[in-house]
């Protein structure tokens, strides 16, 4: 079978300047929605991946280990677990135990985030604005001491000191600002967040590249417990020593699980680090369907639309088709050239997104419930976008060219 010249393709993307267009944005934007859902599935689930340090076990109340804010156990329990679970981390006598208090609480920030008081009728009123509202944003407040920054070994502090106890002082990650919708400079060192109703000064801030952590607000211990009135913490992080047969020393999961087991009166549930933040990505899977499903539903109007575009292409030049086939071109061939015409305008719309998603996207901060995270273009998703531009170029230019194809050779050649 003769086939037609790839240039004839070519020569026919600029015969309609204003139509190469409207197909090449189509595309663009149908691949750089399916960039977007991409990269927010695999930003998600890789934060919460990478959260979880290697040879971390979280200690959490009975009955709660899907969620941490609502684990509570006894204040003491870092200590007896340091004393009599073997195999835990030391450096210079300090064990690798950090009793957390994880709490979700709203949060006003910077000068909007003020007290402020005013006098009315009824006498004086003090409230608090906030970033999100009256009452500020939620935003994961994480109560620590300094072992914490022992056990999370991705944390590292980028510019000034950690906070002091009774100070009224805090530390936010470098995500802060996205989670409580505000720009950098209102949560930089210096500046002061509100919480339970009065200021917190921000004396310094901490990285932890791809983790959920960089969205959190950290202070001291005591000072969340005061603010929160409660008596308990929410678990205990620890860092085991991997266990060397050689040696004899170090420690594996199931130490730890034993030790539970013997103390029942503690009520605790010992999991992974990594395995408590797979559930959580497990938890949010149905959000991560939602947005393909979005997704995939544009990219479908999309399709029509392209539909539309590549029919009203053809059935201008049914005439010219006609006299291809008059001249000995079959109409496989035909049908293959106006293949190619149509794969290189979304071709073409599907690199121009990649590029846009690579260059503006990637690392874009996206804000949920667990504090926020960035969009991740990797080569997968990047894959998968020009795989769609390309598969919107097959699908989009055959029922057009088949319809166009269907006329008779004389019926063809006598069309307007």
């Amino acid at each position: 079978m003769r086939l037609l010249p790839f240039a004839y393709a070519v020569r026919n993307l600029g015969r309609s300047p204003s139509r190469l267009f409207l197909s090449v944005a189509g595309a663009a934007m149908v691949v750089l929605l399916i960039l977007v859902a991409g990269g927010f599935v695999r930003g998600m689930s890789a934060a919460l991946r990478a959260t979880g340090g290697e040879h971390n076990v979280i200690l959490l109340g009975a009955g709660s280990e899907e969620s941490v804010e609502r684990s509570e156990i006894p204040a003491a329990t870092p200590g007896v677990l340091a004393a009599s679970v073997p195999g835990i981390r030391t450096r210079a006598g300090v064990a690798y135990v950090s009793p957390e208090v994880h709490v979700m609480l709203p949060v006003g920030v910077g000068a909007a985030g003020a007290v402020g008081t005013s006098t009315g009728e009824s006498g004086t009123r003090t409230g608090t604005r906030g970033a999100g509202g009256a009452g500020g944003r939620q935003v994961m407040l994480r109560g620590v001491t300094p072992a914490a920054a022992l056990v999370h070994e991705l944390v590292s502090l980028t510019e000034g000191r950690w906070p002091q106890s009774g100070a009224d002082e805090v530390l936010v990650g470098r995500m802060a600002g996205t989670v409580l919708g505000v720009a950098e400079r209102d949560v930089a060192i210096g500046t002061a967040l509100v919480i339970d109703g009065r200021p917190w000064t921000i004396v310094g801030r901490f990285s932890a590249p791809g983790t959920v952590v960089e969205a959190e607000v950290w202070l001291p211990l005591a000072d969340l417990m005061t603010a929160t009135k409660r008596e308990t913490i929410s678990c205990v992080v620890m860092t085991l020593d991997p266990y060397n047969e050689a040696t004899g020393q170090g420690a594996e999961f199931g130490d730890v699980a034993a030790f539970t087991k013997t103390r029942p009166d503690l009520e605790l549930v010992p999991m992974t680090e990594r395995e408590y933040y797979g559930k959580l990505a497990a938890f949010f899977g149905p959000i991560k369907i939602v947005a393909w499903v979005t997704a995939g539903l544009i990219a479908v109007g999309g399709l029509f639309g392209g539909l539309n575009t590549m029919y009203a292409a053809f059935a201008s030049r049914i005439r010219e088709l006609g006299t291809l086939q008059s001249i000995g071109y079959r109409r496989l061939a035909i049908v293959w050239s106006m293949i190619q015409e149509s794969t290189l305008a979304t071709a073409a719309g599907g690199l121009l997104a990649c590029a846009v998603g690579v260059f503006l996207l990637d690392g874009l901060a996206v804000r949920f419930s667990m504090g926020a995270f960035g969009l991740r273009i990797d080569e997968a998703v990047i894959g998968l976008g020009l795989l769609t531009g390309l598969a919107l170029g097959v699908v989009g230019a055959l029922p057009p060219a088949i319809r166009c194809l269907r006329p008779t050779i004389p019926v063809a050649l006598k069309a307007v």
